[in-house]
């Protein structure tokens, strides 16, 4: 069962009403490698770039994208939200008026609003109304209620199982109820919600594409990256790890370009963890890697929008705790939304790569993605460029701006853990400095770190940080 709403479009302001829903000299290069992200770019892995032997801080990474067409662009609401049904049934929904969420809430703006999960199973639908109750059959209230997260498990959760092609014509005959009802006449309809695409979920998506592929929206599905036995932070740190995404991206868009070409493809729930997350560390800093690396993964390949679960309140894995504090999660979603634009532009690096050893792959530690900057974000002129870059060495790495970005303006946003914890860290600095909320009613403001042009960036180790190329006047980002 999913309930959508959208957040209206808004730049974050303190006089802001909150809104209606919770929405490249010389170099020494060993080897040279030239990575151009076509327009398959998303059936790539990111910019593989390691350190030779003996060329510690020589190393040079050369970066460069091309500005004139996008390879991809997402929904203005890629990056939406989650809200748990436990709200309801722990007593909390009354503080979802409380002005420092709705502040927080409007910050991620704008954004679908889903609100569903596990615990839809106590949420009975009451519509008098509902002129489908006098045609002798369930009304839409009866299929609602049964549309629960992942029908895979079905048979798990309440022991008998369902096949895609009946659950393609339960679709079906909900549009139709739907459909002479005034309200609901125009509602989007979203599906099959299904989980981790192994084979029998994959026949089940199959089925159900045949029979109700051109029904739904968006084709759904959800993914969630451990197990929840997960005791150590550098766990968050693994390359295959982080790579296990892709290759479900790529099973789901198989099925679905097969019966419904071009169809829109929507992650709707990515938790780090399942079981609500592990204490300490689904809701620290080294949470983020995963988080920064799935927004830029699912655009990269194509994923129309993506759902974080959960906004508040749901096991460890929440960008905002009980006691209404942002999470570090909940600082790199709002810096994502400001300075992220739909609009998914190729990189093309070079730099070192050590030669491979017999049977062994090279996971790539350094990822690199790109963006229009946010048109709606005014501290720039349409045509700049937003990097993102996570570095999980434990070295520092050096990136020179190359070709159209080479001797441009640059404004940093390095996110960094901030106090004694490290990575388990629950707060974060930006450029060193702590982010906090102003009050109840104020989000804090971005400052960057202006680079002066033709300045090399240096990256921390295992850090994360957005960099902003001002003035490059890309012909894909001057227009929306």
């Amino acid at each position: 069962m999913r309930v959508l709403c959208a957040f209206p479009e808004a730049m974050p302001s303190s006089n802001s009403r909150p809104s209606a829903c919770l929405a490249p000299g010389t170099l020494y290069l060993a080897l040279l490698l030239h990575l151009s992200l076509s327009s398959q770019a998303g059936d790539r892995r990111p910019l593989p770039v390691d350190r030779a032997p003996g060329l510690k801080e020589k190393t040079l990474i050369l970066l460069d994208v091309s500005t004139k067409n996008p390879v991809r662009t997402v929904n203005e609401n890629f990056l939406s939200l989650q809200l748990d049904p436990s709200i309801i049934h722990d007593g909390w929904l009354d503080f979802l008026s409380s002005k420092r969420l709705v502040t927080l809430a409007r910050g991620l703006s704008p954004a679908f609003l889903r609100f569903g999960g596990k615990r839809t199973d106590f949420l009975q639908f009451q519509n008098l109304r509902n002129p489908a109750k006098s045609r002798g059959g369930p009304g839409p209230d009866y299929y609602l209620k049964n549309y629960e997260d992942e029908p895979n498990n079905y048979r798990t959760m309440h022991g008998r199982a369902v096949n895609g092609s009946q659950l393609g014509k339960d679709y079906i005959q909900l549009k139709s109820l739907l459909q002479p009802i005034r309200i609901y006449s125009r509602a989007s309809l979203y599906g099959p919600n299904i989980g981790r695409p192994r084979k029998n979920v994959i026949a089940l998506l199959d089925g159900f594409m045949k029979v109700a592929g051109s029904t739904v929206d968006a084709v759904t599905w959800q993914h969630c990256y451990i197990d929840g036995r997960v005791v150590k932070v550098m766990d968050f740190l693994k390359t295959r790890l982080l790579d296990t995404l892709s290759d479900q991206i790529r099973k789901i868009q198989k099925v679905v370009n097969t019966y419904t070409p071009g169809k829109k493809i929507w992650l709707e729930g990515v938790v780090t963890t399942s079981a609500g997350g592990t204490n300490n560390l689904s809701d620290s800093y080294a949470a983020g890697f995963l988080w920064l690396n799935t927004l830029g993964m699912l655009a990269n390949q194509g994923i129309d929008v993506v759902i974080r679960h959960s906004f508040f309140d749901h096991g460890y894995n929440h960008l905002v705790d009980q006691n209404f504090n942002p999470l570090p999660d909940y600082w790199l979603s709002l810096l994502y939304k400001r300075l992220i634009g739909p609009k998914v532009l190729a990189v093309h690096v070079a730099g070192l790569q050590r030669k491979p050893r017999p049977g062994r792959v090279i996971r790539d530690k350094l990822r690199i993605y790109a963006h229009c900057t946010n048109h709606h974000n005014h501290n720039y002129v349409r045509g700049s460029i937003t990097l993102f870059i996570i570095n999980l060495h434990r070295s520092r790495k050096k990136i020179k701006l190359a070709g159209t970005l080479r001797d441009k303006l640059v404004h940093q946003y390095l996110l960094q853990p901030y106090g004694q914890e490290g990575l388990k860290s629950k707060s974060v600095q930006l450029n060193g400095q702590p982010l906090v909320m102003v009050d109840d009613g104020t989000l804090p403001e971005l400052k960057p770190r202006p680079l002066r042009a033709g300045r090399t960036l240096v990256i921390p180790p295992v850090t994360m940080g957005f960099y902003v190329v001002k003035n490059v006047n890309a012909l894909a980002c001057r227009y929306r």
